[in-house]
């Protein structure tokens, strides 16, 4: 048996049918970079590459008790909040995290629309997000049309993005990783910014010529929770977990006629 015991890992998220992104993805990821992965689902979705063809969230109280079942027995050493879906599942997960009292790292992807352009957030949903999880969150992960949605403006540069950014982080006391990948440049730019702090930190690598990119952030909000999970420190983690995407885009197996999945299974790293 080995003495090292692997990092608990919480992912709060949908369910995705076709096993790209949500749950599915955050499984593969965490146990992928050595973790042990828990999970508690917020919604079932019938999806797959090509769309989002339902959606049946879970009620509050049942998220609730998954959260309180995982963490009262097996503990948990950082959690991974994608899909959320409504204000009752937003409640009810903001109210099981508030009895952790900041203890462990939340990286929170603010999973608002598909790679597809479906929504998968209520609209009322939005402002809940941001009052009652945002302050609870140590990252928060949003991509540029997310990142454009917060800051209730168009984003063309750069520098507006890492603004905007840091807006986000000063506001909720966290840090923030823009993800550029939306953007038509020929290498992808992310950015972290932490709250008081103007200086970005800045990741970029070439973009891959791919479709196959479904899941990628849920993959990388559940890789960061890992690494942070493991010691990691924020910049590093972030660093290893955007290594990880890129190399499971780059085995992407090629299923589906739409956005297909990620290769995670091909990723041999731990990446720790």
């Amino acid at each position: 048996m080995s003495e090292r015991k692997p990092p608990r890992i919480l992912a709060i998220a949908g369910s995705d049918s076709s096993g790209g992104a949500g749950i599915q993805a955050d499984i593969k990821t965490i146990a992928m970079l050595g973790g042990y992965a828990m999970t508690a689902i917020t919604a079932v979705t019938a999806q797959n590459t090509l769309g989002v063809q339902a959606i049946a969230p879970m009620g509050g109280g049942i998220v609730a008790k998954q959260i309180a079942s995982c963490i009262e027995d097996i503990g948990v050493d950082a959690i991974k909040i994608g899909m959320l879906h409504d204000v009752e599942i937003i409640d009810a997960v903001a109210s099981e995290l508030e009895r952790l009292e900041g203890k462990v790292s939340v990286v929170l992807d603010p999973v608002m629309i598909a790679t597809s352009g479906d929504a998968l957030i209520a609209p009322d949903a939005v402002s809940m997000l941001r009052d009652r999880l945002f302050p609870l969150a140590s990252l928060i992960t949003p991509n540029l049309p997310e990142l454009e949605h917060l800051a209730e403006r168009s984003l063309r540069t750069n520098d507006e993005m890492a603004d905007a950014a840091l807006e986000l982080a000063d506001a909720h006391d966290c840090d923030v990783l823009a993800k550029g990948g939306h953007t038509d440049d020929a290498r992808i730019i992310d950015m972290l910014v932490s709250p008081g702090d103007d200086r970005a930190v800045s990741f970029n690598h070439a973009r891959i010529d791919t479709r196959h990119t479904h899941g990628t952030g849920c993959t990388l909000s559940s890789a960061i929770a890992t690494l942070l999970g493991h010691g990691q420190p924020m910049e590093h983690a972030v660093r290893l977990a955007r290594k990880f995407v890129y190399h499971a885009i780059e085995q992407a197996p090629g299923f589906g006629g739409g956005n297909g999945p990620l290769g995670h299974q091909a990723v041999r790293t731990t990446a720790r």
